[in-house]
């Protein structure tokens, strides 16, 4: 029995080397490799904190796989996450590794840049405003704007601190009464910033328009 396994010992690892070359390079025929941008995708944000600042929203990500399946793939086909579950108020630095990607059925990630990303985070508050409303135009002849109410008159906002204490107060879209002979009552969307949250998106404006001939 023993001579049966040790027996022409060399020629079995040769041809075992032989096999394993010959089935690395069956596999890898007809690999081949791209590099996608890919968006950073932020997870588990910690209550009470956002994102101030980063290095890079964007991830260059090398991936392998068969070439017919490649042909088709998308950047919005790979996800690039950036778990900040145990993030702190501050500057920190955190790492990207093959774990943190999403990627098709059968493919492999070959490389990503960057590897690492600084991020700051801030606290997030909240706070109330009033709502101004943007009226331009001028009514028919013989009518004027008697006045303008909006309901509600005030919101309430939410931010990063840095953001929020800037904001004085929230404004609505633009509503014009050229040429109007009656009251308008109308809802109307309501911004405060781009990185501003609002409990409410519209709120609604009637423009009393008086006058007239008697």
């Amino acid at each position: 029995m023993k001579k049966l396994f040790f027996g022409n010992l060399s020629l079995k690892i040769s041809a075992l080397i032989l096999s394993v070359f010959l089935w690395l390079f069956v596999t890898s025929r007809g690999q081949s490799e791209m590099t996608l941008e890919v968006p950073l995708q932020f997870k588990d944000v910690p209550v009470g904190l956002g994102i101030a600042d980063v290095g890079t929203k964007l991830a260059n990500v090398t991936v392998r796989g068969q070439e017919r399946l490649m042909k088709s793939v998308k950047p919005s086909d790979v996800a690039v996450f950036v778990d900040l579950s145990k993030a702190k108020k501050g500057e920190s630095t955190y790492y990207i590794n093959k774990d943190d990607i999403k990627l098709p059925y059968a493919m492999s990630v070959i490389n990503i840049t960057p590897s690492q990303l600084r991020v700051i985070l801030d606290e997030t508050v909240s706070k109330v405003v009033p709502v101004r409303p943007l009226i331009i135009g001028v009514p028919d002849q013989g009518y004027f704007v008697k006045g303008v109410r909006v309901e509600p008159t005030n919101i309430k906002i939410q931010g990063l601190r840095s953001e929020v204490r800037r904001v004085r107060e929230a404004r609505t879209e633009v509503v014009d009464v050229t040429g109007l002979s009656e009251t308008l009552t109308q809802d109307v969307n309501v911004e405060a910033g781009s990185n501003i949250t609002l409990d409410t998106h519209s709120v609604k404006i009637t423009v009393i328009i008086a006058g007239g001939k008697s």
